[in-house]
């Protein structure tokens, strides 16, 4: 029975949320959102790099926030966090091990739709925020789904699907990669790693937003600073490939990829869903997830705070999934053997170039597997409190969530890796559906603020700015 269930999973995301439909769905809102911007993200991207590497390390002193919210860095420091997790590593291994070099291209189209709505989530998030019943302040796409289309139903849907997904790519994925490698590494016991691990998440989330976000913005910057130097001495070491590799990519991506060494062969059709459902579960432009954390942000225009939306879709698809694509593939390993796992795969990529190489993907999945999963415990969160932000006991169901989350992290550290992500691209894929429809009705009110902000980019407005003239609401 459980056979017959996983079948009908895998078929669900193969052909439907993960198949043409999907790759149609998500690149077409791309490109209609990259008209209703006039493309200002690519056209203006000198803006968008000036801005946030300007503010990369500016930490805004506790006097400067209003209550309930972080800094414009923290923020995205959480929604990277949710990002630059097992997707940049084991992810991109298995895009290249199943989809073949071409896979890569098609996480590039991915990523540079990504760029653009991201941008446009981000920016509608910050702009249909409000505050619970706490003062704190709360955004995302169930909030602009039910304030900007009035579509309550359809917000809740979002909402379920997100918290469901919280439990597979939050928590299980990021867990079971991260107990795996050290597994593999250190010979821990997998229990042991899985109280370890959830003991740690447990002492992280009990203290909110505030704590994750000042834990996210410690350990991001230094663990991609980590993994990126050791990527690039990597590259270096097989610069002589790297040519190769980049035409091998290319030329992949449209004429599918011919059996070779312990490689099976792949279709351009594989590739491409491959490569597309690869892409989205690492930037996660689309899903709706980071702009939760977004929502929080203390910025003086919504579509400031979109810029931020764009740099981390660059710099975790475009930098990061591309150096550990070529570390990958200058390497030769990816077709070398078929039975070798995607995180063995990372980890003797780096070690056959670099002596004790593999202890850098260890520790950079250890760090960006944490970081996911903590980040990923207060999308579930937020979630679970629009869900029951009327109920009584909508603070006992949160606690619920919280003890809940954590077994789940205990439980990706033992569990089948196979499951998990057929779970984890299913829930995936329905938590992008609703946003999405959200993001092309609500088109009218990107552009307005777009208009808006581009109007005069560096022209600093009162925190207080009122926007709403801008805005479409069906339900205040």
């Amino acid at each position: 029975m459980f056979d017959i269930f996983m079948s009908a999973l895998s078929t669900l995301n193969n052909n439907v949320l993960w198949g043409i439909p999907m790759v149609v769905l998500m690149i077409g809102t791309g490109i209609f959102l990259f008209f209703v911007i006039k493309g200002v993200v690519f056209t203006r991207f000198n803006i968008v790099m000036r801005y946030t590497t300007k503010t990369l390390f500016h930490r805004s002193d506790k006097s400067e926030l209003e209550h309930g919210s972080i800094s414009p860095f923290q923020a995205v420091c959480t929604a990277l966090a949710g990002t630059l997790g097992t997707g940049n590593i084991v992810g991109v291994a298995l895009a290249v091990a199943t989809g073949g070099p071409g896979s890569l291209f098609w996480l590039w189209l991915s990523a540079l739709a990504g760029m653009v709505i991201k941008y446009c989530e981000v920016t509608l998030a910050v702009a249909y925020r409000t505050r619970n019943d706490r003062g704190e302040i709360v955004g995302g796409p169930m909030y602009y789904i039910s304030r900007g289309l009035g579509a309550t139903w359809l917000a809740i849907l979002f909402a379920i699907f997100g918290f469901l997904a919280s439990f597979g790519i939050g928590a299980s994925v990021q867990a079971n990669s991260l107990a795996g490698s050290v597994n593999a590494t250190f010979g821990i016991p997998l229990p042991v790693i899985g109280v370890v691990v959830a003991v740690f998440a447990g002492l992280v989330l009990i203290g909110g937003i505030k704590r994750i976000s000042h834990f996210t913005e410690v350990l991001i910057p230094f663990a991609a600073i980590f993994y990126l130097v050791g990527a690039l001495v990597v590259l270096v070491i097989n610069a002589a490939e790297i040519p190769t590799a980049i035409a091998l990519i290319f030329q992949d991506a449209f004429t599918g990829t011919a059996a070779i060494g312990g490689f099976t062969g792949a279709t351009v059709m594989y590739a491409c869903r491959i490569g597309m459902s690869r892409g989205v579960f690492t930037h996660e432009a689309g899903m709706g997830s980071a702009p939760i954390a977004h929502a929080s942000a203390d910025t003086d225009h919504p579509a400031r705070q979109g810029l931020w939306g764009t740099f981390e879709v660059f710099f975790d698809s475009i930098v990061m999934c591309t150096i550990t694509g070529l570390v990958i593939l200058t390497s030769g390993l990816w077709c070398a053997d078929p039975m070798m796992s995607e995180g063995a795969m990372s980890s003797m990529a780096f070690g056959q170039s670099i002596p004790g190489g593999q202890y850098i993907v260890t520790v950079g999945l250890i760090f960006f597997a944490f970081a996911t999963l903590i980040a990923w415990y207060y999308y579930g969160e937020k979630c679970v409190e629009y869900l029951f932000r009327t109920h009584r006991g909508g603070r006992v169901v949160i606690r619920i969530y919280q003890v809940a989350y954590v077994a789940m992290v205990f439980a990706g550290c033992v569990a089948n890796l196979d499951v998990v992500w057929e779970f984890a691209d299913c829930f995936n894929g329905l938590m992008a559906i609703p946003n999405l429809i959200a993001l092309i009705a609500l088109a009218p009110a990107i552009r307005r603020l777009s208009q808006d902000f581009f109007r005069d980019p560096d022209r600093k407005r009162p925190r207080d700015t009122d926007y709403s003239s801008l805005l479409i609401f069906h339900d205040k």
